[in-house]
This record gives C-alpha cells, structure tokens and sequence, in this order.
C-alpha cells in the first residue's frame, strides 16, 4: 500500500482511543515505520544511470524492517518516547503491525511479484508471509481503504479538532479544524483533546 494508506492506518489506530499530542505523533509514525527500509530508492534513484547503479529499493524493501525486530525497535521507541507508556507502545506496535498486514494483503506490484513478509528476521528466514490473493498496489481495495481513512480523518478533525497537521503545524491543524468547522458547522459535542 502507498505511505499515505499506511500513515493513514497509523493515525486511525492513534486516535482511536484518547492519548496527547506527543503519543498520537509516535503511534501514527509507528504505522509508516517499517517503510523506512524504502528508503533505499533514493539512492538507486541517484546511481541509476551510473557504472555503480544499486538495487537497494529492490534488495531490502519489506527485509529491514517488515519483520518482528522492527515492531521490537518501534515498540521500544514508543516506550521511550511517550507519556502513555504502555498504552501508547501496544498502540504502536498494533499499528506497526497492521502495517505488514495491510502489506500482504495489497502490495502486489505490477509485474505480478508478491512481496512476502519475513516476519522473523533476522532471526530466522523460516516464516515469510505472504497471501496468493495478495491484491496491486493500485487496484480499487487500496483506493478505497485510503478513502475510508480520510473520511476518518476529516471526521476526527471536525469532531475532535485534531489532525495529522498537528505533529508537524499546530497551525495548520488549526485552520484545517477551522476551516472544516465553518463548512459544516459545529459538532453538537465537540470533543477537546488534550495537548
């Protein structure tokens, strides 16, 4: 699924249940995390057209980091680095693995190939997950879970007045909250989140 599906997912799982700002941030980017072993296509992006092209996108997507080691590490940072410890790190770890799960279920790529999760890594290769129906990347179900979650999001911004704006813009999550609230006025029963 794309990132924004997977932050998406994150922030649906982060305001699912009352936390501060600081939390909601870790949970939601808990729900992106194991992309960062993606990140690998910037640099075959850069030597693509040199005499050192790589393939790190290729070698090490859903390897680093869709595996349980990751959930440990992002478990682990979300300990340490919110308010809520236990909640916010089983949150985060839910969310880490609805990543992997959202994986299996819709990251087919176009020339068929099924990227498998191996879930216990580096630890052992013996478990790779994987589903035969696994659906493309771009196929209808990933569009529509994406539009399902927006709606969440708009929802919870207009009701709760919080938004993904609000880890990196107070600002913007203000004039988003805002300016949802002048379109279709104000809950009845607004819901005040804490900082």
């Amino acid at each position: 699924m794309s990132p924004i599906t997977h932050f998406l997912v994150g922030w649906t799982v982060a305001t699912s249940v009352r936390l501060e700002k600081r939390d909601r941030a870790v949970v939601a980017i808990a729900g992106i995390a194991p992309d960062i072993d993606g990140l690998g296509i910037v640099v075959d992006l850069a030597t693509a057209h040199s005499a050192h092209a790589t393939d790190w996108w290729g070698h090490y997507h859903h390897v680093l980091a869709h595996n349980l080691a990751g959930a440990l590490v992002a478990l682990c940072v979300a300990l340490t680095l919110s308010r809520r410890k236990w909640l916010a790190g089983c949150l985060a770890c839910a969310s880490y693995h609805l990543h992997l799960l959202c994986d299996i279920l819709g990251s087919r790529g176009p020339d068929g190939y099924q990227w498998p999760i191996p879930y216990l890594m580096p630890f052992s290769e013996s478990l790779q997950l994987a589903w035969s129906g696994q659906w493309a990347l771009n196929a209808w179900p990933n569009f529509a879970l994406t539009l399902v979650l927006l709606a969440w999001m708009f929802a919870t911004a207009w009701q709760r007045g919080i938004s993904p704006l609000e880890i990196i813009s107070p600002r913007g999550n203000a004039a988003m909250v805002s300016a949802l609230r002048q379109r279709f006025g104000w809950p009845a029963d607004p819901l005040p989140e804490s900082a």
